[in-house]
């Protein structure tokens, strides 16, 4: 029966998970896999490696300026339209990728493909808060976590396996079917959310994807040899986001959810999922470089290396997600955050000579530290919204992350740029120090207040 304290019945809320796990695998997937694809389609068009890098771009800035708006939408409409709806144009999106035969055309579907998966990741959370009781809701949330680990440790070694038998058209079609299934899925189990009757702001909507859109793009571009466009593209963000913080700071439910910041223990948690995603970011590009570069691992190896982190942040996802039902997400988060620090410290002191077991144990380390943190810091995000702004809260939690990767990218491609040798070292010695910092901000959420003052 259904739940006193909401949720679906158990099985209802079983299929409903099945639908949410195919979405997010999916989006998840996709985005791995075409990473990998990236030489093989730059061979096939007959482009340049740096314009191949633009199928990545295209559906990562898209997502970054279109979270927010697709958040607040959904507290406007309803989550499951946004969220199928999402599913939806990925499919689409995803035929049309794997029908392309020129840069523009895929580059064209990979922005629609964006667009689909932030429907999906911006919603994805309010949907497990409407789901899962609330006194169980941390293992909805480990759930998701173990998804998106696991589809991201198997990702490489399924695009590795369709290239070898077929085109990188291929890598698209699959998403498809999957798609399919994923909206069939979800048109019956999940749940119907109300929507509210006020209207959707679509000046802010558009400063909005204006601001995130110039910052990641000026961040992205300090490591160029020319940061002149790079610095004007930052104050460019910095100038909307001000016009845009001023228009939302008076009203009373803004689609950048200042509302929800504004609450200390969300404030904190968002903060803390900036730092986290930074420095796990900084590890995993820096340690490729590393382990290459420095220390003579072929590809193979060094794709076994970075599976074992992923492995341990799959199976510490829903044993944190149990524990963050009974304990503070701030001593959770501390504790996972402070663990992830040692990992990319210790690996960063390990000499050329090491074998594989002395790094894969502290890469070890790295997976059940974040593991650990992660779900904590989600569902307390979530429980501390108004239920009636659980929009918001998603897309603050997915938004959060994607700063915090951009941010990670930024600053190793800056240290890449300044340092002649030891780039990737000084990346895990300062990523060691941002996880620091976020486990000292998630400890200060033990007297942080659950509402504002």
């Amino acid at each position: 029966m259904n739940d006193s304290e909401g949720g679906l019945p158990t099985p209802r809320r079983h299929w409903a998970m099945l639908a949410l796990s195919l979405s997010i695998g999916l989006a998840v997937l996709d985005g791995a896999v075409a990473t990998v694809a990236l030489p093989v389609i730059a061979r096939d068009m007959q482009i340049s490696d740096a314009a191949s890098i633009w199928i990545v771009n295209a559906s990562q800035l898209v997502m970054m300026v279109t979270l927010m708006p697709l958040a607040a939408l959904g507290d406007r409409i309803g989550y499951r339209r946004i969220y199928q709806t999402g599913v939806v144009v990925f499919s689409l999106a995803s035929l049309g990728a794997a029908l392309s035969q020129t840069l523009p055309e895929l580059i064209a579907a990979r922005m629609l493909q964006g667009l689909g998966a932030s429907g999906i990741m911006s919603l994805n959370a309010a949907m497990v808060r409407v789901i899962w009781p609330h006194r169980q809701l941390g293992r909805g949330m480990g759930v998701m976590v173990l998804i998106v680990t696991s589809t991201s440790t198997a990702a490489p070694a399924i695009g590795s396996l369709i290239l070898g038998v077929a085109s990188w058209h291929w890598l698209f079609a699959m998403n498809v079917p999957l798609g399919i299934a994923a909206t069939v899925v979800g048109a019956f189990a999940l749940p119907a959310t109300p929507g509210s009757d006020r209207t959707f702001d679509w000046r802010s909507a558009v400063l909005t994807a204006a601001t995130f859109g110039l910052l990641v793009v000026g961040l992205r571009g300090l490591g160029a040899d020319d940061v002149r466009p790079a610095l004007a593209e930052l104050a460019g963000a910095l100038a909307v986001g001000v016009v845009l913080v001023r228009r939302e700071l008076g009203m009373r439910t803004p689609l950048l959810p200042l509302d929800l910041i504004r609450i200390p223990i969300i404030g904190l948690s968002a903060l803390t999922a900036i730092m986290s995603f930074s420095a796990q970011t900084m590890g995993l590009i820096a340690l490729p470089f590393l382990l290459q570069g420095t220390m003579g691992r072929t590809t193979v190896e060094t794709g076994l290396l970075l599976t074992v982190w992923a492995l341990a942040t799959t199976v510490m996802a829903p044993v944190a997600g149990r524990l963050a039902d009974r304990y503070p997400a701030g001593v959770l988060g501390g504790i996972g955050l402070a663990v992830m620090g040692c990992g990319l410290l210790l690996i960063g002191l390990q000499p050329p000579t090491a074998s594989n077991f002395d790094l894969a144990w502290p890469l070890a380390v790295c997976g059940v530290g974040f593991g650990f943190y992660q779900t904590p810091n989600n569902r307390t995000i979530m429980t501390s919204a108004p239920l009636e702004r659980s929009g918001g809260a998603a897309g603050l939690v997915a938004s959060a992350r994607v700063l915090g990767q951009t941010l990670g990218s930024t600053s190793v491609a800056l240290m890449f740029h300044s340092f002649s040798t030891g780039a990737p070292r000084m990346a895990l010695f300062v990523g060691a120090c941002v996880a620091a910092v976020g486990s000292g901000i998630s400890l200060t959420r033990l007297r942080a207040p659950a509402t504002t003052s």
